[in-house]
């Protein structure tokens, strides 16, 4: 069962930090690119940083140097450490894993597009 769960989300003020957290099944999490998208209200889902099985990064020009996202494979857990928030980071923010490659693409984005995502955990900079 292929399954993502967030949490870590909440509120803060800006110029703050927050760290988020995806558990992962190990089916899912093993050999597949993972991301961390956001999505703010009435807004499309956009890509903010990807990390592939080997463990190479890619961010979005709006996150870098902000953001880092790391994988802590003994636990199965993907993580997005977010400094200096702005106001503009607010945003419903999803793990995501793709289907079958593990490559990194570019902005902020996995080679292949995902197959997988978790529920959404709710970040609110004001």
């Amino acid at each position: 069962h292929v399954q993502l769960v967030e949490s870590g989300g909440g509120s803060v003020q800006a110029g703050g930090s927050l760290t988020l957290s995806c558990a992962a099944s190990e089916y899912t999490y093993s050999a597949n690119c993972m991301g961390w998208f956001r999505q703010a209200p009435g807004k499309e889902r956009e890509g903010d940083a990807a990390i592939a099985s080997d463990g190479r990064t890619s961010y979005s020009g709006s996150v870098l140097g902000r953001f880092t996202v790391s994988r802590d494979n003994a636990k199965n857990t993907l993580v997005l450490q977010m400094n200096s928030l702005k106001p503009e980071d607010t945003a419903m923010y999803y793990c995501a894993a793709t289907r079958f490659s593990g490559r990194i693409g570019s902005g902020g984005y996995c080679y292949s597009l995902p197959g997988y995502w978790g529920q959404g955990t709710q970040v609110t900079v004001s």
